[in-house]
């Protein structure tokens, strides 16, 4: 079975499904595994049509089934050095290397290469896989896949999640809300800073912001909070703006992200920094320029993955991995809009994050076969179940 899931793993790294290109052929080829293992397939395409979420299900179209999940899209190797060819795998030193193989085609390939002893063993209770688009943009497949569970007459009742976490149980992640704030000002000279709106003078005081709101953020760390650090974390990614030293700039953008323990911080940072831009940003700017303005861009709000006392996906990834424990990570999943519908959830996956989005990015062949004794373990309860 090893070496099949290689050759699927090559498969899918072959298709270079970078964020901001189509998925649409690496889709295409996991549906036509999936249909000649017997799958009943639905392939959701987005608005451009260059995209597509895949949802596929063996046996009932019944409540309660298992979901096994995970993302397509890759991050960039743009301004990498890479020993080899992305996206060409490469077995070195009982290593898997190429662009995606931890993040998180792995996992994938270990379900195609399952699948059809999936079909024999599955009874009353379905299997569904899910693969979605942009995960690493914002989990925009995953949104859109959620929405479309929502419509639909059955419901699953838990998902195992495959990013790599070195095949340790994960019940718990914070959430992850990205944003880009633009700032519209006045073009002049710079001999004459009073008569023009300074875009990036703005933004840069929206950072002063956002760092005071960081430390505040430190004293609203629930007492019980798993996380490390255990509060809601601010990170200032970009900041962007002007082009010379003697022009008054017109425009800046800061591209920035919270990483939230609780609904409630995000709330905070978010209403703090309307009152700021209301009372003290703009009145400013406007006292110049009348059509001055701030806008925030949503690049993406994904809830976090709550732990619970009672989760079905953690209890069964348990058995058939003999872990006893369960971890938190700081890194983001699709999992919590999953666990959003209802489901309980888990992630777990081979593969370490460490070794994610970076230049010769690898998955030890060890991690692989963990993976597959742990689905082969599923579909030896699905066929038996407790």
């Amino acid at each position: 079975m090893i070496d099949q899931t290689k050759r699927i793993l090559a498969d899918l790294i072959a298709f270079p499904t970078v964020s901001a290109d189509s998925n649409l052929d690496m889709i295409a080829y996991l549906a036509n595994r999936l249909e000649e293992s017997g799958a009943d397939v639905d392939v959701q395409t987005d608005a451009s049509g260059r995209k597509a979420n895949l949802f596929a299900t063996l046996g009932p179209q019944r409540d309660g089934g298992i979901v096994l999940s995970g993302h397509s899209d890759v991050v960039p190797v743009t301004d990498q050095t890479w020993q080899s060819d992305p996206f060409i795998l490469q077995e070195r030193d009982n290593r898997l290397y190429g662009r995606g193989s931890c993040d998180m085609k792995g996992f994938i390939a270990a379900c195609i290469a399952l699948a059809p002893r999936f079909a024999q063993q599955v009874g009353e209770r379905p299997l569904h896989f899910a693969f979605t688009y942009d995960e690493e943009t914002g989990c925009i497949g995953a949104k859109h896949l959620v929405d479309d569970l929502k419509r639909r007459a059955i419901k699953p009742a838990l998902t195992i999640i495959g990013e790599p976490t070195m095949m340790r149980i994960i019940e718990g992640h914070k959430g992850c809300h990205e944003y880009s704030t633009h700032f519209h000002g006045l073009e002049g000279h710079g001999s004459a800073p009073d008569l023009g709106v300074n875009a990036v003078e703005m933004a840069v005081r929206y950072v002063a912001r956002l760092l005071e709101l960081r430390d505040e953020l430190k004293t609203l760390a629930p007492h019980n909070s798993p996380f490390d650090p255990p509060w809601t974390t601010i990170n200032t990614g970009a900041l962007n703006g002007g082009h010379v030293h003697n022009v008054i700039p017109p425009k800046a953008s800061v591209d920035w992200e919270m990483r939230p323990v609780q609904n409630s911080d995000a709330t905070f940072v978010k209403d703090a920094l309307q009152h700021y831009c209301e009372q003290t940003l703009l009145p400013a700017m406007r006292a110049v320029y009348p059509d001055s303005d701030i806008t925030t861009e949503v690049i993406g709000e994904v809830a976090g993955l709550l732990p619970t006392d009672q989760n079905e996906a953690r209890k069964i990834v348990s058995e058939l991995t003999g872990a006893n424990t369960a971890d938190v990570v700081a890194f983001g999943t699709e999992a919590g809009l999953f666990q959003e519908l209802g489901m309980d959830v888990v992630v777990c996956g081979p593969g370490s994050i460490e070794q994610a989005h970076k230049a010769d990015e690898y998955l030890a062949s060890d991690q692989l076969e963990q993976c597959l004794t742990m689905l082969d373990g599923l579909g030896k309860k699905l066929s038996h179940p407790q």
